[in-house]
């Protein structure tokens, strides 16, 4: 898949297109169904498949204090659209001046100007332009337009909000099947206060790169991802209340690492198992102790699968 950010530099020698657009924070399974709808239209008519998205929420300009925290990074958003067999993704810069552009100037300017929409393909609740004046119903009376409706799982429709609420409260299980994926956190290995060497169980600490919603505080069975190559993982969300911590961090220790420097590497956490809650231990050895019981519990749960 292509990616573009913005369309200044976009100069598409195709005649006709069918284009996609959705805010798609985390890409989950209703996300996907609209995704897969406009890439086999795209197939049956033999034309490029086009992804138009946002480079942050539309909330973060228009309603700042509202603004949900993202589920996903925007890279990985765009590896998951690029899994489903899009050609191009075009990235907007969501900012003032889009958020005033009228509806019939976005459509005829952009989506069919620009990117040459014959038709266009978005989900049930999606609206366009200045006040969200671009409805499905306004788009269909314009272009050939697909409106794919909710998806559900287990009776529940499945959006972002549901997805957040999930890890919020913990249940990273839920926020996975959603997902159709693990939950994952991205950032940098940085150096921490290196307790946890004085234990046995030295620990990685991820910095990360911009603000996503965090499990609620405890420890979790993931697995680490570092160029390429998976560890499993046990990894402590919250504060470290064991050693007067007051910031919430999030660390990992890694099952079966041979030692060398992680230091500066960017790194994935794919949380997949909720173990319990932060707790505090009266002394480090007896930190020790739970840690040693969380790894063999992140064993039992992971390995084989």
């Amino acid at each position: 898949m292509f990616v573009h950010f913005g369309t200044e530099l976009l100069r598409p020698e195709w005649s006709k297109a069918i284009v996609c657009i959705g805010t798609f924070d985390g890409v989950h399974l209703g996300h996907q169904e609209v995704i897969r709808t406009a890439v086999a239209a795209a197939r049956a008519a033999e034309l490029p498949c086009v992804v138009v998205t946002f480079d942050r929420h539309p909330a973060a300009t228009l309603h700042p204090s509202k603004c949900p925290t993202p589920v996903a990074s925007l890279e990985e958003n765009l590896s998951a659209i690029s899994a489903l067999g899009v050609s191009i993704a075009v990235v907007l810069p969501f900012n003032a001046w889009l958020s005033r552009m009228a509806a019939e100037r976005f459509l005829r300017e952009m989506l069919i100007g620009t990117l040459r929409a014959e038709a266009v393909v978005v989900g049930h609740d999606f609206a366009m332009g200045n006040e969200r004046e671009g409805t499905t119903d306004w788009l269909a009376a314009r272009i050939e337009t697909t409106v794919v409706p909710p998806f559900r799982l287990d009776g529940e429709r499945v959006s972002s909000s549901a997805i957040r609420a999930a890890v919020v409260r913990g249940d990273v299980e839920s926020a996975h099947r959603m997902l159709g994926r693990p939950f994952s956190l991205d950032g940098i290995v940085v150096s921490g206060q290196r307790l946890g060497r004085t234990i046995g169980y030295p620990t990685i600490n991820l910095a990360r790169t911009f603000e996503q919603v965090l499990p609620l505080d405890g420890i979790y069975a993931a697995r680490a991802e570092f160029d390429g190559v998976t560890y499993l993982a046990a990894v402590s969300i919250g504060i470290r209340p064991t050693i007067g911590g007051t910031d919430r961090t999030v660390e990992a220790y890694l099952l079966d690492f041979p030692g060398h420097s992680l230091y500066g590497r960017a790194a994935t956490l794919r949380i997949l198992h909720r173990i319990r809650d932060e707790a505090h231990f009266p002394s480090l050895e007896a930190l020790k102790v739970q840690i040693a019981l969380d790894v063999e519990v992140v064993r039992g749960l992971l390995i084989g699968k």
